[in-house]
């Protein structure tokens, strides 16, 4: 009888668990969903706090404030997703006013861009990433990889560079 009773007291435990992480779940994507201009970034974004919700933790002092705590990350990297779309977007048409004015929305550019990307070594095109999509600070990434500002400002510059000099190599860019 007693193996009964844990079971059911486990069994009770991981539905309210669960139940938790549902409605952990569709806040957050509620709160980017408000909060995104772009709503087909909504999974990325939501993806993206669980992953920063898991990492930090540690750090949530209450666990009764579990839910506002995520729905402020959640919150931050919607802001984040908006700022990074907003810098490129500007970034376009300063840069490559021409091709995108004649094409609109261009996916041979972002091709170009996703194998230019997939050119640079996995760590360059994180910190690119990061930076220029999901427009993290820079004090940001480098908590988050427990490395130094000053390191993550200079690989993203060499990374920049990197990207720059092989768009001049590559004759299909031009």
């Amino acid at each position: 009888m007693t193996y009964f009773l844990r079971d059911s007291e486990s069994s009770d435990r991981m539905n309210l668990e669960e139940d938790t992480l549902d409605e952990l779940y569709k806040q957050m994507v509620r709160v980017v969903r408000h909060k995104l201009h772009c709503k087909s970034d909504v999974g990325d974004v939501v993806q993206e706090a669980w992953v920063r919700i898991l990492e930090k933790m540690d750090t949530l002092r209450e666990s009764d404030k579990l839910i506002p705590w995520a729905k402020t990350i959640a919150s931050n990297l919607a802001s984040n997703a908006n700022r990074a779309r907003r810098i490129l977007s500007s970034y376009d048409s300063a840069e490559n006013y021409e091709s995108v004015s004649k094409s609109g929305a261009n996916p041979e550019l972002m091709t170009e861009l996703s194998d230019l990307l997939g050119r640079l070594d996995p760590t360059t095109r994180t910190l690119l990433l990061y930076k220029f999509y999901y427009g993290f600070k820079d004090d940001e990434i480098a908590a988050t990889l427990d490395l130094p500002v000053g390191t993550i400002k200079s690989r993203i510059h060499r990374g920049r560079e990197r990207l720059k000099a092989q768009q001049e190599e590559d004759p299909t860019t031009k």
